[in-house]
């Protein structure tokens, strides 16, 4: 007997908005099977006005309120059963975070959970990243967002230190990361790595996704430190403009991934981590995840 039902996830963050439609099957006798039917992505970027301002503007209010009306109409005709919408940092830091939350509940009917950095790092967790892990390994685990991004030790299968710092993409293109912040996490990637042998990073996020995509990888294999550091300097000897026309990178995707690409070298020369697994799970998925096995609240459409 095989049943199939449909999960949304909707993740708000500092760069993009975006909405997830997974398929899961349920098999007698067999694993549960998540299959994703559906991903919409819109970049509207909270974090350029929060990060600079302290609040979202009336443009990406209007935005938002558009986006999360044509995501509510996209569930209801993909016939989903259940959802839950999570905003990260830029909604968390803003002044009128909550106030937003409200409007859209209003009028797109839409429930959002403002989640803070541990929150975000516990969801994440309930991805299949484990399936990528090696019970006699050590990683660094790296998820890169727009405003901040969540840091986790994972020896030998086992998650023994977490934290996220507010180091992001946005941020940093905004250049409102101080040289504290970045000491702060020096110190304690090295600290939390000490001690162990051979560390290697797991990347997710979508710039890291896009140079792995980029590399012609094969699925399973790593990113080396020296490819990672050639790409980021090639990035830097084009412009924005010609990172578009000429390395045909989104206009959203252009300018972010430097910053991006800075995190995980920083987090590869303090760990002292050679490779970089890629595994494409994030925050949706772990949303998923986490409303199927009641580990979050979720909203029945």
């Amino acid at each position: 007997m095989l049943n199939i039902k449909k999960y949304a996830a909707i993740d708000i963050g500092s760069n993009a908005v975006r909405l997830l439609i997974s398929s899961i099957i349920e098999q007698k006798g067999q694993p549960v099977k998540f299959k994703k039917t559906s991903l919409v992505r819109v970049p509207i970027r909270l974090g350029a006005d929060v990060f600079l301002k302290g609040e979202i503007s009336e443009e990406n209010k209007e935005r938002m309120l558009d986006t999360m009306t044509a995501f509510r109409l996209l569930m209801k005709s993909h016939k989903i059963i259940k959802y839950k919408a999570c905003a990260t940092s830029a909604m968390r830091e803003a002044d009128n975070g909550k106030e937003v939350a409200k409007l859209i509940s209003k009028k797109a009917k839409i429930e959002i959970d403002i989640i803070d950095g541990e929150e975000e790092a516990a969801i994440i967790a309930a991805t299949d990243l484990l399936s990528y892990i090696k019970e006699d390994k050590t990683y660094l685990y790296v998820d890169v967002g727009g405003g901040s991004t969540e840091f986790s030790v994972i020896h030998h299968g086992n998650t023994v230190a977490s934290k996220s710092f507010r180091i992001g993409t946005v941020r940093l293109l905004n250049d409102i990361v101080k040289k504290e912040t970045w000491n702060e996490l020096e110190e304690w990637i090295k600290a939390k790595t000490k001690g162990y042998h051979a560390i290697d990073l797991i990347g997710s996020g979508g710039n890291i996704n896009k140079i792995f995509k980029i590399s012609g990888k094969a699925e399973g294999k790593p990113l080396t430190y020296f490819y990672l550091t050639t790409y980021y300097n090639k990035l830097q000897t084009y412009s924005y403009e010609e990172r578009i026309t000429e390395l045909e990178l989104n206009q959203d995707r252009a300018d972010v991934i430097i910053p991006a690409t800075r995190i995980y070298l920083s987090a590869m020369k303090w760990s002292g981590a050679k490779d970089v697994f890629v595994p494409k799970i994030g925050l949706s998925d772990g949303i998923i995840k986490s409303v199927y096995y009641g580990a979050v609240s979720s909203i029945n459409l």
